[in-house]
């Protein structure tokens, strides 16, 4: 039996071959953005952080909530960039994993940072003026200081996959908690945002520590009678229905009245119909211990999304349950 010619093709090794080139191509896309990276975390150090401090523009602690753990973040990036232009990636990556806790230090800094750079802009003209100096230099490329300020966040996005697992599981991890700790801050500003909406005294506290999942304006339909155009808010455990204030309402105008709290754990879902598109809508059935809800809209598809919000929310309190 013949053996096999050197030009014979070997399935194994073409895929090693992939896989290395892969690899190269990953690690190439790192380092380069590792470079633009840290350039962009040393102009915002420099020209921005080391300037305010230097000048006294901002007092000492808005100075720290508005940049959080910046300067450990551009030292965590000083260190590394030396081991990835040296190809010496494990070792560099694994001492970077040592910093990155910073990062999920600065995930729970991000919100009051963003508030604080919005209300030092608003009060503080020299502040204000300060920045809008920085801004206007060739280096920063007509990126404003509210874009810049996310930078290390959007960093741990990167795939690092295929340079070294054991490190890539590490970030995906802190990238995660990142994720994690960015959900919730947009929560709370649901959460806020329907508080304002909501008046009277039924209306106190009635957000707080639940998930926003939707709202929008629904018909219920009555038993007799004209179906009634009412506000909902869905949240992870309740379901909200109110009743707009009258235009004219001396205080309150363009604010929402509590009408009904109905909890979703002990909500039974039926989709009446408009279980297939068409122009006719849908009608959702709502049945509660002690009462029944006709949800209507003409809308097709925002009918199918709630339909779908609220299932979510009722397999959500079966599963906390």
């Amino acid at each position: 039996m013949e053996s096999p010619g050197p030009t014979a093709r070997c399935p194994v090794r073409e895929q090693r071959a992939r896989w290395e080139r892969k690899r190269a191509c990953t690690a190439r896309e790192l380092l380069e953005t590792e470079r633009r990276y840290q350039e962009q975390l040393g102009l915002v150090a420099t020209y921005f952080l080391g300037i305010l401090k230097a000048k006294g523009t901002l007092r000492p602690p808005e100075c720290q909530t508005l940049f959080g753990c910046w300067e450990l973040i551009y030292g965590a990036s000083l260190e590394l960039l030396p081991y990835l232009e040296e190809g010496h990636w494990g070792q560099g990556l694994e001492g970077f994993c040592e910093h990155l806790e910073l990062y999920t230090q600065f995930a729970a800094n991000v919100e009051r940072s963003r508030s604080t750079l919005q209300e030092q802009l608003k009060r503080s003209k020299r502040f204000r003026r300060f920045v809008q100096l920085q801004e206007g230099r060739p280096e920063f490329r007509g990126l404003q200081l509210q874009d810049l300020l996310p930078l290390p966040l959007q960093r741990l996005q990167h795939e690092v996959e295929g340079v070294i697992p054991g490190a890539a599981r590490l970030i995906s991890e802190t990238a995660q908690k990142v994720h994690t700790i960015g959900q919730k801050h947009k929560n709370d500003q649901h959460l806020r945002r329907v508080q304002a909406l909501l008046s009277g005294r039924q209306a106190k506290g009635l957000t707080s520590g639940r998930w926003f999942l939707r709202q929008g304006w629904l018909l219920v339909v009555p038993a007799s009678g004209e179906p009634r155009p009412r506000m909902f808010f869905l949240f992870s455990d309740v379901l909200l229905m109110a009743k707009p204030r009258p235009p004219l309402h001396l205080l309150k105008s363009g604010t929402f009245v509590c009408r009904a709290l109905y909890p979703m754990a002990h909500c039974q879902l039926c989709r009446v119909f408009g279980h297939s598109g068409g122009p006719c809508g849908g009608l959702l059935s709502l049945s509660f211990p002690h009462e029944k809800l006709l949800l209507m809209s003409t809308d097709q598809e925002e009918m199918s999304h709630w339909y779908h919000s609220l299932t979510l929310a009722i397999r959500s309190t079966h599963a906390s349950a």
